[in-house]
């Protein structure tokens, strides 16, 4: 019996993950300069993209970093920064 209510316990737990992951609706990262909805979502809506796809788009911030950043489209076909990673710089100088 026991066996039982685990392994239900366990089944339920996997179900409720596999459709807890595609969620768009969330605020996503607050935009830096330099990202493509710093001032606002763009003008133009992305009509011919599918709901829900990303793209990447990289560029430099203030402080001289390379970031790349994941949108995604959402229903509304408004952008959301799925994910942003900072691109190690390295200084070669003579201090090594």
């Amino acid at each position: 019996m026991k066996a039982k209510f685990a392994a239900i316990l366990i089944v339920g737990a996997l179900i409720a993950g596999c459709t807890a992951v595609g969620d768009i609706s969330g605020p996503g990262l607050e935009p830096i300069p330099g990202s493509i909805t710093y001032s606002g979502q763009p003008r133009t809506k992305l009509t011919k993209s599918p709901i829900g796809s990303a793209f990447p788009h990289t560029f430099y911030d203030n402080r001289g970093r390379e970031v790349e950043e994941t949108y995604i489209i959402r229903p509304d076909r408004s952008l959301m920064i799925a994910r942003r990673v900072y691109r190690p710089f390295f200084d070669w100088g003579d201090d090594r």
